[in-house]
């Protein structure tokens, strides 16, 4: 059985070649809809663990300082200290003057 293309008329020609870019499109579409969906599924992943790390972080930070606090204000002085005379000329201290 031997098909004729030229035997077609100018319509078919015109109905098949829009139906042919419609399907094009629509694939170009459906393709670029599934790379959003998977950019944001793997972007949603990556800020989770982000989240996750940097929230360890600040809490591992928190941690330590709330844990040196608590050791700062354990620890007992040993002796009490002795104020430091300083040197002077009358009854203010000495200040050194510089060019103003």
């Amino acid at each position: 059985m031997d098909f004729d293309v030229t035997a077609l008329e100018t319509g078919t020609y015109v109905v098949l070649g829009t139906l042919f870019f419609a399907v094009l499109l629509a694939a170009f579409i459906a393709a670029a809809a599934m790379a959003t969906i998977i950019l944001i599924g793997t972007m949603g992943i990556a800020w989770y663990a982000v989240k996750g790390v940097l929230g360890g972080l600040v809490h591992g930070i928190n941690f330590a300082w709330d844990s040196l606090v608590h050791h700062a204000g354990q620890v007992e002085i040993p002796a009490e200290f002795q104020p430091q005379i300083s040197p002077s000329t009358g009854s203010y201290s000495r200040v050194a003057l510089r060019d103003s």
